[in-house]
């Protein structure tokens, strides 16, 4: 029997690099994200035919991790396949077409997306529908990082498998549904794609949560998460250092986080925007995942300071997810958005802005 599935991109809203170390994020999906049309095959071979891309099968009984398959789909499959059975749970093989709406480079983790699609997919065939979505994205979290090389955290899975805005406590396991409408409050939200490459940039996204483990394990202990806050402010760090810049960093974002949780709640546009530009300025001077010497991509940074002369005194503007290139996020009243859309695709070219909606 044939089966139709969907899921949806995610937009990280406040949190930047805090999951990994047991902290708090903000994140929703959006309307945009990947469908598929599915039947059982009854065979051992999974085959997948994604629209604009080239089709492969992989064999469910091939499970060992292959580095020449990392940053491929066909690791995440692979990689979904192999926890499922380790998790004691049921596979087999299907065939999918796969269509995405995530415009390519859209920084709304079309990875994340497409391992909790073959997840959700290898749930209904052949376990029933029986798993939560967090099984499921711990699933799509355990590919990511196994399988495709991704040293990510949790937010971008858990956010596609739950398919709307959440609040989410690492440490304390609290996850918070959101209504969360920038539509009432006057005002539009976007991305940029300020078109920078992430090949050559695996080292650079991994310092980080290294960068931050090292200094928790000054305190005896594993992420910046179990650290008290007091306590790390208590020292005397140079502030010249990048991971104690960054321990900073973590520690004021994870206390920003459920501060734009309650004003998103309360449709507190101006608090909420205060509250982003403070996040993003954070990224920007404390955690450093703007510029790195690995590729020397600029286009980032100039997306956010032509952003800050657009929106300085109206708006706010952030880096958006992982960092180092990608997309600017950026948050103004409706009215403005087409003069900001048209003057960013001035300079970053037709189509590179783009209006989100949460769901």
């Amino acid at each position: 029997m044939r089966k139709e599935f969907f899921t949806p991109g995610r937009t990280e809203l406040a949190g930047n690099h805090t999951d990994h170390q047991k902290g708090r994020i903000l994140a929703s999906a959006v309307d945009l994200g990947l469908h598929a049309v599915c039947e059982a095959n009854g065979s051992s071979t999974i085959r997948i035919h994604s629209q604009g891309f080239n089709s492969f099968e992989v064999r469910i009984n091939h499970q060992n991790i292959r580095t020449t398959e990392f940053g491929t789909p066909k690791a995440l499959v692979r990689g979904l396949v192999a926890v499922f059975n380790e998790l004691g749970l049921n596979i087999g093989g299907f065939n999918a077409e796969i269509k995405s709406t995530l415009p390519a480079g859209s920084g709304l983790s079309s990875s994340a997306a497409f391992a909790v699609l073959i997840g959700k997919i290898l749930n209904s065939f052949f376990n029933d529908g029986k798993l939560e979505p967090i099984v499921i994205a711990r699933a799509a979290q355990q590919a990511e990082n196994k399988y495709f090389g991704k040293p990510c955290g949790l937010m971008d899975q858990l956010t596609c498998a739950m398919g709307h805005t959440i609040y989410v406590d690492f440490k304390t396991n609290e996850i918070e549904p959101i209504q969360a409408d920038f539509g009432p409050m006057g005002l539009t939200m976007c991305l940029t794609d300020t078109g920078g490459s992430h090949a050559g940039l695996d080292t650079s996204y991994a310092r980080i949560p290294s960068d931050m483990i090292y200094i928790a394990n000054l305190f005896d202990k594993g992420v910046l998460g179990d650290v008290d806050p007091e306590e790390f402010r208590s020292k005397g760090w140079d502030p010249a250092n990048r991971p104690v810049r960054r321990a900073m960093h973590f520690f004021d974002e994870n206390e920003r986080v459920p501060q734009m949780r309650d004003a998103l709640k309360a449709g507190d546009g101006n608090t909420y925007m205060r509250l982003m530009n403070e996040s993003g300025r954070s990224s920007e001077k404390l955690l450093n995942n703007i510029i790195t010497s690995a590729t020397g991509d600029t286009k980032l940074a100039q997306g956010l300071d032509r952003s800050e002369r657009l929106l300085k005194g109206r708006g706010a503007w952030r880096v958006h997810g992982g960092g180092f290139a990608g997309c600017v996020q950026a948050l103004m009243p409706t009215d403005y958005f087409p003069t900001y859309k048209a003057a960013m695709e001035e300079e970053f070219g037709p189509d590179t802005c783009r209006e989100i909606k949460l769901v």
